[in-house]
């Protein structure tokens, strides 16, 4: 029987398992594999699954360990899907495949603001940048040479945004009282800027919903073969 699974630190919250079971009728088992140690995580994802998700603070040395990655994972150095196959373990990124398919459904175009800059805000920036999008990001954190702007130019970024990518765990002061066209925020378990003024918000459950969509049928796909 086929098995597969999530690794990472704590987990005990991911909707993983229950939109895995839906997508596959409960055909497969799905697990959790909640440990800080991720030598130890990798170790059981070798020895007894076929393909694995995986979510912080792992996705960077998972990567590491892959044989083999999609352009995305090249790219951003981070793995959210690892896959077992004849010729190795091939790593690939469904936050970045997640963002891409919303653009495109939702006929995005013009100015992307990338509030945050870690895994997901990396994966996010990338995909906007593909769909074509002219990709501006803010960040705590302001790195030389990146060309990322300081958190205190958002209420002047905002108004000529069209999609703010809110990547950020919790609402920061500068994103206060800001009437926005849309929003996609990470954030599925306590959503900060739900109450804002925005015309067009899109739920971090559509950006989990996309990930499922794109994810599990990587998750699956030796099988079929």
């Amino acid at each position: 029987m086929p098995k597969f699974g999530l690794i990472g630190y704590p987990i005990g919250h991911s909707q993983s398992p229950s939109l895995f079971k839906e997508w596959c009728d409960g055909k497969w088992p799905y697990d959790l594999v909640e440990t800080e140690d991720f030598d130890k995580a990798w170790e059981i994802f070798l020895k007894e699954y076929d393909a694995i998700n995986i979510t912080a603070p792992f996705k960077e040395k998972a990567f590491l360990r892959c044989d083999s990655a999609s352009r995305e994972c090249r790219i951003l150095g981070a793995a959210n899907i690892a896959v077992k196959t004849q010729e190795g373990v091939v790593a690939y990124n469904s936050d970045y495949l997640a963002v891409k398919e919303i653009i495109k459904e939702k006929k995005l175009a013009g100015v992307a603001l990338i509030v945050g800059y870690g895994g997901a805000g990396k994966a996010a920036a990338l995909a906007a940048s593909d769909a074509g999008l002219d990709v501006v990001v803010c960040n705590r954190t302001v790195s030389k040479g990146e060309g990322i702007r300081p958190l205190e130019e958002i209420p002047v970024l905002v108004p000529v945004a069209d999609i703010v990518i809110y990547t950020l765990p919790l609402m920061i002061p500068e994103m206060e009282g800001l009437e926005m066209n849309c929003v996609l925020e990470a954030n599925y378990r306590n959503p900060s800027l739900s109450k804002l003024k925005i015309n067009n918000y899109i739920a971090g459950l559509e950006w989990l919903r996309q990930q499922a969509v794109a994810g599990y049928p990587l998750l699956t796909s030796t099988l079929t073969k």
